[in-house]
């Protein structure tokens, strides 16, 4: 409303300005009047426009008002489960640092008063461009980490989601171009492909196919394609004829595509001579050898199968031997009228989960106590002790003590109790929150013999232990996996895994090498005690 009234004002002014500018030409000569005649008619045609302009300004801002107000009264009655959407968490910053600058710009043509100042203000807490490439950045790890289409993702077709959003043409392009300036072109296409899908469907858009095609064109030739690079580029110059690099780029094109088959016309009667030498048994040979064993795998398609639900089966006769029960650690007084429920996860390395270990009361005052505290996460660089961040761990963290709340304290004597270990060497309780494409790629929770200022900045030593509290329940994704055993275990509200990361000797457990899955749907929160160093 405000904005229609300064618009109004404005519009209004220049009438009355137009009205003096008339009157005091009446003193002019009659030749002179009828040219002034003339300007007047064009100021008036050019106060028309000014008044369409202003009012197609203020359309546009009313529709953004009321599209925003809808969305943000429907995200605020549950911001965790509507930021758990990957979609919905790329979108919230691609807004925040592109689209509310777009309408600052919109706004700026005009003296907006309060508004701009607000927005002033308010900007300085907004997104930047690496926040906005790193929500882009995520969305592609979990595509990669969890084999999904770029359909799938666009459409909001995701697993467990509560709050399904669709991406326009323009997200997808966005996503695109920050492949592109990776040299990433594998994903380039995904994504541009997926653009250009949108608008042939119809979708309403500013963004133009010859744009898209170019950047899709180009991507398709640097992974090799020739033909299907110069089939775009075809349609590409049917779409814009004068496209200063579509004619150049269709016939270096097809001198390559010419090129390439010379060379594979010459190849081909050498090829038919090497199949004829390989005899069956080398084929078989060949055919065993591709068959992996799931221990050859690389890790990182071992971790990511693993955050898939994939990977190795633990046997029946290994299952057959985890139990669950009461437990109350050799009659620890603090246990035996309440024992906990203790549940057996893996065998090697022995994982075991305590259930309801954590209340919602307890979890939602470390969440409060956390949260003003969060960073970015940091690990311990094992050649120099320093803590710093690292591209493979990407949550933010919290550190709490006693002495911020009575309750970490019970806490950390819940822990004593159950585990039987002096809490007084352990580190600070850690929290730790995982949200869009969150993780923690594989590591070790000790210290190596090669490390041996791993911890040098905490001034401790090594970690016998970890427990990890699980804080939420997460509708996709965000397993605790430990690739070299094949292992995964899956978040669960209100319970605890523990396992030793050191032998009884003080070796260390290499078996417990793990990794924290990417957070397809929903918010990861956890909290982390390394217990009793040695």
């Amino acid at each position: 409303i405000l904005l229609l009234i300064v618009a109004v004002w404005h519009s209004r002014w220049e009438c009355q300005d137009c009205i003096l500018f008339a009157i005091n030409m009446c003193l002019f000569l009659a030749g002179q009047m009828t040219d002034l005649l003339y300007t007047e008619k064009d100021l008036v045609t050019s106060l028309k426009d000014y008044i369409r302009a202003e009012e197609s300004k203020l359309e546009q801002i009313k529709r953004w008002a009321e599209k925003l107000d809808s969305l943000t009264v429907t995200a605020t009655q549950d911001p965790e489960g509507f930021l758990g959407h990957p979609v919905n968490a790329f979108k919230l910053v691609k807004r925040l640092n592109t689209e509310w600058g777009d309408l600052e710009s919109l706004v700026l043509r005009d003296t907006t008063g309060g508004f701009i100042s607000n927005l002033t203000i308010q900007r300085q807490h907004f997104p930047n461009d690496e926040d906005q490439t790193g929500a882009a950045k995520a969305l592609i790890r979990l595509q990669d980490t969890y084999r999904l289409d770029a359909n799938t993702i666009s459409t909001g077709n995701l697993p467990g989601v509560k709050y399904k959003s669709h991406m326009t043409a323009e997200d997808c392009f966005e996503l695109g171009k920050i492949a592109y300036s990776d040299a990433d072109y594998y994903h380039t296409e995904l994504w541009m492909a997926q653009a250009l899908k949108q608008l042939d469907e119809g979708e309403e858009s500013t963004l133009d196919k010859v744009t898209v095609i170019d950047y899709l064109s180009y991507a398709i030739y640097q992974q090799g394609e020739m033909e299907r690079a110069m089939e775009y580029t075809k349609r590409l110059i049917e779409l814009d004829p004068e496209h200063p690099r579509g004619k150049s780029n269709l016939k270096y094109f097809e001198f390559q595509l010419e090129k390439q088959k010379k060379a594979a016309e010459e190849e081909a009667p050498k090829q038919k001579e090497r199949e004829k030498r390989e005899t069956v048994e080398k084929k078989k040979k060949k055919q065993k050898k591709s068959k992996k064993a799931f221990s050859l795998i690389p890790e990182r398609e071992k971790y990511e199968m693993l955050c898939r639900g994939e990977g190795i089966k633990m046997t029946p006769r290994r299952q057959s031997r985890l139990f669950c029960r009461y437990y109350n650690n050799n009659r620890n007084p603090s246990l035996l009228l309440a024992p906990v429920k203790q549940q057996d996860e893996w065998d090697r390395p022995y994982i075991v989960r305590y259930l309801d270990v954590i209340s919602d009361a307890e979890i939602e005052r470390i969440k409060q106590l956390a949260k003003p505290r969060l960073r970015r996460a940091t690990i311990s660089n094992p050649i120099t002790g320093v803590l710093e961040t690292a591209s493979y761990r990407i949550s933010k963290s919290a550190w709490l003590t006693e002495y911020d709340d009575p309750m970490i304290e019970m806490i950390n004597d819940r822990i004593e109790g159950v585990t039987g270990l002096e809490v007084d060497t352990a580190e600070e309780l850690q929290v730790a929150n995982y949200g869009v494409g969150g993780q923690y790629e594989p590591h070790f929770d000790f210290g190596r013999k090669d490390e041996p200022d791993a911890f040098k900045e905490l001034g401790t030593g090594n970690r016998i232990a970890t427990w990890l509290f699980y804080m939420s329940d997460v509708s996709a994704g965000g397993a605790t996996v430990f690739p070299d055993v094949g292992a995964a275990v899956w978040p669960q509200k209100g319970t605890a895994v523990f396992w030793y990361n050191l032998f009884a000797s003080g070796e260390g457990d290499y078996s417990t090498r793990h990794a924290a899955c990417p957070v397809l749907v929903g918010n990861k929160w956890g909290e982390f005690d390394c217990s009793c160093w040695l």
